[in-house]
């Protein structure tokens, strides 16, 4: 083990370096594996932007010496000896978290006969436009965006799903699929029972961390990765996908689907979809502007600008035939040009990311028509402070 001596010399060669360079983030985890097979990582501790002397520390003492995206496991006495390194620094934030966390972690595990394999890693991220290489790196980008550290786009997640391993998650921690049978005899055999909540590639955002100010009815509903932030409620009918979130207060109880993002004070109607970039060839990335209402059932292939409402049942494609009408409902063109009946229809790209639009089916012609929004939502306020 590594004396603070040796090791504030290590860092100090470690700077001197000509291509030394700053981690943009780091985080200590604590890593379940099976088999050489990562099944989960916690970062209770992420730091973004932040504690570069812990940083510094954490890799001359491990003598991680790469400048690329990835991490190095930690042993019992290399987290010693960080701690005590950084002991002897101002106990300042963000040092003092730091501490405790890596306090907690160096603490050896108490679990008899355990399915998983535990040890402690430190993930550091250099480069945020890279793609997912390891599970690690997936479990790092995802809690860095429930964490409310990154907000979505920010960190490419392009490959994550190829390199996350699909799992079982269940009261005992996550298993793998295959090994079901055998763990469920076993805990049996112990007077207890396995519960599986589901299997898949992510957990639920709600066994990992809970934003501060947010309800989230039911945790099934928003995965590792979705970025909540204070004053959104997640109602029962509500889903909110990895990469994708709100960017203020906001009522979900609709779909809020992969790389999708809300603006403050909008409301996701019941039943309300919001197409993604995952499946089904969709290449558009979504967003939705501030005071923006999906009615119930509603749904949208294109972007909102502020201030728009999407009237109930109705669904807007790129390729959806829209008629414009100015307030007076006079038709319009794009140039908001008074034309001839006819002449005012344009496709829903066309409209993709405009400001103040209500749209809705005309119930005698059943023609989508858009026209100005006269009077945007308000969010009861009692539901989001």
């Amino acid at each position: 083990m590594k004396d603070t001596a040796a090791i504030l010399q290590g860092v100090k060669e470690l700077k001197d370096r000509s291509d030394y360079k700053k981690p943009v983030a780091f985080g200590l985890g604590l890593r379940k594996s099976r088999e050489e097979v990562t099944m989960e990582v916690y970062y209770p501790k992420i730091n973004y932007g932040v504690a570069n002397k812990v940083s510094d520390v954490i890799r001359s003492t491990s003598g991680h010496q790469a400048q690329d995206n990835g991490y190095v496991t930690l042993t019992p006495s290399q987290l010693k000896a960080i701690l005590i390194c950084l002991a002897e620094k101002p106990l300042t934030e963000p040092l003092l978290s730091n501490i405790h966390c890596i306090t907690q972690l160096s603490e050896p595990p108490t679990a008899q006969n355990s399915y998983h394999s535990l040890d402690v890693i430190c993930y550091f991220l250099y480069e945020k436009d890279s793609a997912v290489e390891t599970p690690e790196e997936g479990y790092f980008k995802t809690q860095c965006m429930s964490q409310l550290l990154a907000k979505p786009h920010v960190l490419n997640c392009s490959g994550i799903f190829g390199k996350m391993n699909n799992v079982a998650w269940s009261n005992k921690g996550p298993i793998l699929p295959q090994d079901l049978p055998s763990e469920k005899i076993k805990w049996s055999l112990q007077g207890e029972e396995l519960v599986v909540s589901h299997v898949d590639k992510f957990p639920y955002m709600v066994n990992f961390h809970v934003p501060e100010g947010v309800r989230i009815v039911m945790g099934s509903k928003v995965r590792l990765g979705a970025h909540l932030s204070p004053g959104t409620t997640v109602m029962p009918a509500g889903f909110v996908n990895f990469n994708a979130g709100t960017l203020g207060k906001a009522m979900i109880e609709g779909r809020v689907s992969a790389g999708v993002v809300i603006g403050d004070k909008t409301d996701i109607g019941g039943g309300a979809s919001i197409m993604g970039t995952l499946s089904g060839g969709n290449k558009h990335v979504i967003s939705i502007g501030e005071q923006c209402l999906l009615g119930a059932n509603a749904g949208t292939g294109i972007s909102l600008g502020d201030g728009c409402t999407v009237a109930a049942g109705v669904y807007v494609t790129a390729a959806s035939k829209i008629a414009l009408y100015d307030k007076n409902k006079h038709p319009i063109n794009l140039e908001g040009q008074r034309v001839q009946e006819g002449e005012n229809v344009v496709k829903g790209e066309s409209l993709s990311g405009q400001t103040f639009l209500l749209i809705y089916q005309d119930s005698e012609s059943g023609r989508l028509v858009a026209r100005p929004n006269t009077r945007v939502i308000e969010l009861n306020e009692s539901l989001h402070s």
